[in-house]
């Protein structure tokens, strides 16, 4: 939008071409801000108008063709400077500049800044400085996924949760993930007991749950060239799995009890929920194992997943174990079954409770657990920082909009 003292200069040339009829004035008329008239319009008429000595007379002829909306302004902007022409040659300078002004709307403008001089600009009093208050309080559920994110990063804690910020659409790799689980899902309803001599029929019905889990996830992949490639992926990955199960199956015998098992716990008036992939129980010891599909990367090794328990990096697991615990089982497994690569043999990682993942650690993750959740819920923390791992930045939604985010790390290349 043009400013006072461009409208006054406009007026200024509009006052000059009434009285002169000079065209070039009307020239620098319609290439000007106050015209209404785009400038690249305005500039392609003005050189037009040059050459043939008619600015109104070519817009009349419409001498440049236009789409509608561009064409009406410059039909406008020609009425307009009509209008100025017919005014009456007797009028005085203000009544003319004042017409001038009426006729292209620009009353406002001018009166921000007559042409004697500038107006005068008074200060507000200034205000006292709201005082820094912390972010609301956390009165819904929480999850481990919750508290996951904010041990990566605080920050985008606050951007997902505190603010329910509008994330990018899913991706591919979500896609893939939900049809996945919504395969396995349905196939354990059929085999809850993986049996040697029913090889083939497992195999059959596992490409039919993959076929039909990620036709019902059609739209979350852009492409259908990028759907038949993941459903490729998936079926290869899912007759692995199949291999597994039969491998285990002859190792250690199990039941599958439960798929998408309700996961609750109360933890000091804290309730978190959530979903477990799958509950075993071993057929021989009746103890339970709980199962976590991930489509993604993971830990690759017991000790690597135990470490990020320790170092609160991690919740998951230690969230279901205390779930199905104080639901009264004997949970001695928590296992993590990678299902990323097509190429590679299934190999879960396992960790056994009391062994290779130590209950004073699941403990501890669990007093985490409480003092996260109540820190999160208490309303005084006034400020998220963000990590310093730049790593954790890579696929974050957020990272956009992160102001504080740390430096993206150097690119290294192998010698």
């Amino acid at each position: 939008m043009p400013d006072a003292a461009q409208v006054r200069s406009f007026i200024d040339d509009a006052v000059r071409w009434r009285k002169t009829g000079d065209e070039a004035l009307l020239l620098r008329l319609i290439r000007s801000s106050c015209s209404g008239v785009p400038h690249d319009v305005g500039a392609a008429y003005a050189t037009l108008a040059g050459r043939t000595g008619d600015l109104l007379d070519a817009i009349d002829r419409g001498r440049l063709a236009l789409p509608p909306p561009e064409r009406d302004r410059v039909l406008l902007f020609a009425r307009r400077a009509r209008l100025v022409r017919a005014l009456p040659d007797d009028s005085p300078e203000e009544a003319l500049r004042s017409a001038i002004a009426t006729t292209f709307e620009a009353q406002e403008l001018v009166t921000l800044r007559q042409a004697q001089g500038d107006t005068v600009v008074e200060l507000a009093e200034p205000v006292e400085r709201e005082e820094a208050g912390g972010v609301a309080r956390w009165q819904k559920h929480f999850s481990a996924s919750a508290l996951n994110a904010y041990g990566e990063c605080a920050r985008k804690w606050f951007y997902r949760y505190a603010c329910a910020a509008v994330e990018d659409p899913g991706s591919s790799a979500s896609a893939y993930g939900t049809a996945f689980h919504l395969a396995l899902e349905d196939f354990h309803g059929d085999f809850p007991r993986p049996r040697g001599a029913e090889r083939s029929a497992m195999r059959s019905r596992m490409r039919e749950c993959v076929t039909w889990a990620f036709e019902r996830n059609r739209d979350g992949f852009e492409t259908r060239v990028e759907f038949e490639l993941q459903v490729r992926r998936a079926q290869r990955t899912a007759q692995r799995y199949v291999d597994w199960l039969l491998a285990q199956e002859l190792e250690a015998p199990f039941e599958v009890l439960g798929r998408e098992v309700s996961a609750e716990l109360d933890l000091d008036g804290r309730a978190f929920v959530g979903f477990i992939d799958r509950l075993d129980r071993d057929e021989r010891t009746g103890d339970i194992g709980v199962v976590d599909y991930k489509t993604g990367s993971i830990a690759t090794s017991a000790a690597e997943y135990g470490e990020k328990v320790r170092r609160f990096r991690d919740f998951q697991l230690p969230f279901y174990y205390w779930a199905r615990t104080a639901a009264g089982d004997r949970v001695t497994k928590l296992v993590l079954i990678p299902l990323k690569d097509a190429l590679l043999d299934v190999r879960p990682v396992v960790l056994e409770v009391g062994k290779t993942i130590k209950l004073a650690d699941l403990e501890r993750s669990r007093e985490r657990m409480i003092e996260l959740s109540t820190l999160l819920a208490s309303g005084e923390i006034r400020r998220f920082e963000p990590t310093e791992n730049a790593a954790a930045c890579t696929y974050c939604a957020y990272q956009t909009a992160c102001a504080g985010k740390p430096p993206a790390e150097a690119q290294r290349f192998g010698s």
